[in-house]
């Protein structure tokens, strides 16, 4: 990409509602907000199981050869094996995209996430098939982070590019809360059933009833979403060259730049994220005496709290700026990473401190990190190049979270930990300062 390209912002768009509707269209922005939440806490609610169970189960069922942190640590790195496939999801299903459509793409993507969860309900024990129980979890998580990078729909994209100019926030802001309304779903349903069963029920059968519910949440979320995605002004929509599916390589050679800054500048809230929802769970489970389902419960409860926080950036902002809003809030993650963590050994007083302060500051920094970089990109690589942004941004800085968190503090206590999230707000702030240009991130 030569240096005219990167220095010079991307043409003025008019707004794909007006341009379909000159075709007797219209793309209305409020169904694409609903498509759009439904898929993302989907998607979500399907994360924070095998996250959840990858803390709570896989340690004893898959990992049970092996003292229970090195379990653990085990079971998290399986866990990145999603983050890892995902950007080779989106390079498999947008050539699935270009000869087919966004239709079959989307509902092959969703049938292969939906298997691949469902599938792992039925896993065996260690005990029971040996080390090839490790491969088929291994297998199948290879498989949700094959499919998640196929479920990209385009639908943030869609909905960016229609947010009117004085409330690009709130509009960014929408597709990230499928993740509190994901994290809610699978705390509450895995607290209910380790406070109602045994433990030996819960490894035999109870903990495998979530990713039946996950299998079935995916089945309505493809129905609404190609109630969308399919329909003629839709269609319309996606077929314009601002949001149709460019080749990969094209993608990168045109926007690698872009694409690698805007992985960047999500860091500190995606390294936040597994700060305050998988790691958290780990720690009170292998180093506290706290009861791990009323732990779930702080955390759900600190989920309402980011809830709210990534509604509240929408307006702060748009009357702020993304840019400013982002800046501020990565500097207060910085200064967070200094004592929160050492908060996980003050009991449930500070267990719940913590969790609440961590996910209003995650919910004010992811409510606007990502779902709002279709500007940024060349008009005719938009729909390509915000997929791939956010498959990196998800690997860099979220994919190997929990197991380098764990690994540091178990070894070298909390703090550590601290300096882990402290890395990640720097490269956060380095990446806005370099990427001023990026139009979202002023706006």
């Amino acid at each position: 990409m030569n240096a005219t390209s990167i220095a010079t912002s991307p043409p003025p768009l008019r707004p794909l509602t007006e341009r379909t509707a000159s075709r007797g269209q219209k793309v209305e922005p409020g169904d694409v907000a609903v498509g759009v939440i439904i898929g993302r806490s989907s998607e979500f609610f399907d994360f924070f199981v095998y996250a959840i169970a990858s803390v709570l189960v896989f340690p004893r069922l898959i990992f049970s050869h092996v003292d229970p942190l090195t379990g653990t640590i085990f079971s998290f790195a399986i866990f990145a094996l999603a983050f890892v496939a995902r950007p080779l999801g989106s390079v498999i299903f947008m050539a699935i995209d270009h000869a087919w459509g966004k239709g079959p793409k989307l509902t092959i993507a969703l049938f292969l996430l939906g298997c691949s969860t469902v599938a792992i309900a039925f896993l065996p024990s260690h005990e029971q098939i040996g080390g090839m129980a490790i491969v088929l979890l291994a297998v199948c998580r290879i498989g949700q982070g094959l499919a998640l990078g196929g479920a990209w729909d385009g639908l943030p994209s869609l909905l960016a590019l229609n947010a009117p100019e004085n409330r690009r926030g709130w509009y960014a802001m929408i597709p990230q809360l499928g993740a509190p309304v994901g994290l809610i779903l699978a705390a509450g349903l895995f607290s209910y059933f380790l406070s109602q069963l045994s433990t030996d029920e819960f490894l035999s059968w109870g903990w495998r009833y979530p990713f039946f519910v996950a299998f079935a949440i995916n089945v309505v979320a493809l129905f609404a979403r190609l109630r969308i995605v399919v329909t003629p002004s839709y269609e319309a929509a996606f077929n314009h060259r601002d949001l149709e599916a460019a080749p990969v390589g094209e993608t990168l050679n045109k926007n690698g730049r872009q694409i690698a800054l805007g992985s960047l500048v999500p860091l500190a809230s995606f390294s936040l994220f597994h700060m305050v929802t998988v790691f958290p769970l780990s720690w009170v489970l292998l180093f506290t005496h706290q009861d791990v389902s009323r732990f779930l419960v702080i955390e759900l409860v600190g989920a309402v709290f980011g809830f709210l926080a990534i509604i509240a950036s929408g307006p702060i902002a748009d009357r702020i700026g993304r840019r400013a809003l982002l800046v501020e809030i990565a500097i207060a993650i910085a200064a967070f990473s200094g004592f929160a963590p050492q908060l996980l050994d003050g009991g449930e007083l500070g267990e719940a401190i913590y969790m609440v302060l961590g996910f209003i500051l995650l919910g004010l920094s992811f409510g606007q990190s990502s779902g709002s970089l279709a500007s940024a990109f060349l008009p005719s690589y938009r729909y390509t190049a915000s997929a791939l942004t956010s498959d990196f941004a998800w690997l860099c800085g979220a994919g190997f979270a929990p197991l380098v968190a764990l690994s540091i503090s178990s070894r070298y206590g909390l703090p550590f930990a601290g300096a882990y999230l402290l890395s990640g707000a720097i490269v956060t702030l380095v990446a806005l300062a370099i990427n001023r240009r990026l139009a979202p991130m002023n706006g």
